[in-house]
């Protein structure tokens, strides 16, 4: 195996940057196709909009699976580098693929059989039914795709390089954003799909990324061992993985279940109103890049360092993350503020989308720090294999807290009252989870005190 960098040593700030920074790169890219996608959707009407903007829950309820297998893989990973066992994280490596493909096969199948009674449950019409249909029958085929890209991508970032993941999405990105108004317009001699050339081209994109990880992965880390396949060991990963993907995916599965039940209370308002409401989503998601960027260098830094008993330096980034988050979702609000409805209608011309997503983005916005904070706490927490805090905060947040007050402050005030929801649901588990954090960490250093640097 080649000599694995480990970020046990040197400034804490200038190892998140170094992490971050290219993660940004990356989440950039993965996020362009997104917009991409809603744009070239938006050109065929706002049926077809409204249609993409059903998917969300349904396809980021897929992702959320894929996000918690790879994020326990890297808890995993990070924690055996710090700990010195390098050796095992090739059997975890290889059998956290396998697990990938298990759950991969298993969406594909639950998927296919559903369609039709998921999305009428999220509100979806006989209007824009099939054209859902036509959009994530490709999509499901291609649930492998989807997932082990994510797994690899991570196990990669765990031994603290964030340049391949950054480059990888990158070059996916293009690939999608190429294939997008060739297939979907029909353009060049392609056949025009509409919907479904929008979902050919995100499934062939995540192709390329799995292809170019496992690549990675295998030959110049080293990191798959052929071995492995023959299943040696693989109770004992499986059970190191699910110990934290389990509680991670239903922690990640709360969001797209409650994105699918505001995305319903939305739909009660029309289906213009959904396609701003998914126009508005859209711009926040590359908003939260920078957050998501943070949060995904602060996994493996902590996982390292907590294994070889560095406590001091877990502080050190926790407080570095927390000081940035805030100061970084101040200044967004401000800027989504004043530019609200010049973004929002590069997407669609309908005025009523348009004054949806502009209340959506001169309210939420203002929670962003808090939001922040609580990325990262959960970030810690699971890597510090302590999984449960981050799954009882975020349960709390969507069931108790955010659902019951959307739908109660819809009846008074509307839409704008499912936004208010949101902003304080941020601030109040903002404040909640940088409390819980900062009992765990000191709690853990009566436990292990912190290692002198």
């Amino acid at each position: 195996m080649p000599s694995l960098p480990l970020l046990t040593a040197g400034p804490v700030g200038l190892h998140l940057r170094a992490l971050a920074v290219p993660m940004v790169l990356g989440f950039v890219a993965l996020n362009s196709y997104s917009i991409a996608d809603t744009y070239f959707v938006s050109q065929l009407g706002t049926l077809p909009l409204a249609a993409m903007s059903f998917t969300f829950p349904v396809t980021f309820a897929m992702i959320s699976i894929g996000l918690g297998i790879g994020i326990g893989t890297s808890s995993v990973i990070a924690r055996l580098l710090g700990e010195g066992e390098r050796n095992v994280v090739q059997r975890i490596t290889t059998h956290a693929l396998m697990l990938g493909v298990v759950f991969g096969f298993l969406i594909s199948v639950v998927g296919l059989v559903t369609i039709e009674p998921v999305f009428q449950a999220l509100g979806a019409d006989d209007r824009t039914l099939p054209l859902i249909t036509d959009y994530m029958q490709i999509y499901y085929f291609g649930s492998v795709f989807l997932i082990l890209p994510m797994i690899g991508n991570f196990a990669i970032r765990a031994i603290g390089d964030a340049m391949v993941p950054a480059i990888i999405l990158t070059l996916s990105a293009m690939l999608n954003i190429i294939l997008d108004p060739l297939l979907i317009f029909g353009l060049l001699g392609f056949p025009r799909l509409e919907l479904q050339g929008a979902a050919i081209a995100t499934v062939t994109a995540n192709s390329v990324t799995f292809v170019a990880a496992i690549i990675v992965l295998y030959r110049r880390e080293k990191l798959i061992l052929p071995g492995f396949l023959l299943f040696s060991g693989l109770w004992n990963s499986w059970q190191r993985l699910l110990h934290i993907s389990v509680p991670v995916t239903t922690t990640n599965l709360f969001i797209p279940i409650t994105m699918g039940v505001i995305t319903a209370l939305v739909a009660s308002f029309g289906p213009e109103a959904v396609a701003g409401f998914g126009v508005a989503s859209r711009i926040e998601s590359v908003v939260f890049i920078v957050i998501f960027a943070l949060q995904s260098s602060v996994g493996p830094f902590v996982g390292q360092n907590y294994g070889s008993g560095q406590l001091r330096r877990v502080r050190r980034a926790v407080r570095f993350s927390i000081n940035f988050c805030v100061a970084y979702g101040l200044v967004m609000a401000a800027i989504l503020f004043a530019i609200s409805r010049p973004t929002t209608s590069f997407f669609d011309d309908d005025p009523v989308v348009i004054d949806v997503a502009a209340a959506y983005l001169r309210i939420v916005p203002f929670s962003y720090a808090g939001f922040g904070v609580m990325m990262i706490a959960v970030a810690v927490f699971n890597s510090l294999a302590r999984p449960m805090p981050a799954a009882i905060l975020t349960f709390l947040k969507f069931f108790i807290v955010y659902l019951p007050l959307a739908w109660g402050l819809s009846v008074f005030f509307g839409l704008s009252g499912i936004f208010w929801a949101n902003a304080l649901a941020h601030l109040l588990f903002g404040a909640v989870s940088y409390v819980w954090l900062k009992k765990v960490l000191n709690n853990l250093e009566n436990v292990v005190p912190s290692s002198v640097e």
